[in-house]
């Protein structure tokens, strides 16, 4: 199997470093070599967040280079469209309709893009795009934590791999008293992407 490189993209508290590391830890209970790099700089103050995954037989780098992600996992509108030129042309995107906007949009020093003039960005690039309303099937499964856990479902409906292994590595993941939640947050999120 030739590695499929993931790159997870949004802002601080958004679940993005735990869902790279459930998706490292699918490839690896696949029986697959997963390797992962993060950089979450001022994660906690909202700050960008990305992080690789790479599975293969074999694997070197933990990182892709520039325009050769196979899918892009965006938690956050705009941050899918800054990442875009990662993503290799025909790629895939999974994006989160959820909008956060940047301290400079806070500030008024820059406006928040037009939905579709992002979505537009993505398609351009991307072979498809995936859009997920995170926070909504978070919520509907019980609990607004669970958003990673949707966004994983629609990755896992890309992927030619069993739900089963995604939703044991979510449930070894997360609080014991949130995991039928986050099962469920999985499965709609997977039901979502198709």
């Amino acid at each position: 199997m030739k590695p499929v490189n993931f790159l997870f993209v949004g802002v601080g508290g958004q679940g993005i470093l735990t869902a790279s590391d459930i998706a490292a830890q699918v490839g690896l209970d696949l029986g697959l070599e997963a390797k992962k790099s993060e950089v979450h700089g001022f994660a906690q103050r909202g700050g960008v967040v990305e992080s690789h995954v790479r599975w293969g037989e074999r694997v070197g780098s933990p990182t892709a280079e520039q325009g050769t992600v196979d899918i892009l996992v965006a938690f956050e509108l705009l941050e899918a469209a800054r990442w875009i030129e990662w993503l290799r042309p025909g790629g895939s995107v999974v994006v989160n309709r959820q909008k956060m906007a940047p301290m400079s949009v806070t500030v008024g020093s820059a406006v928040y893009p037009s939905e579709d003039s992002l979505l537009q960005a993505l398609r351009h690039r991307a072979g498809r795009v995936i859009e997920v309303d995170g926070l909504k099937l978070a919520e509907q499964a019980g609990t607004a934590r669970a958003v990673n856990s949707v966004i994983l479902g629609a990755l896992s409906a890309l992927l030619e791999t069993p739900p089963e292994v995604w939703e044991e590595a979510i449930v070894r993941r997360v609080p014991p008293r949130y995991a039928d939640a986050n099962r469920a947050a999985f499965r709609l999120g997977r039901e979502a992407a198709k």
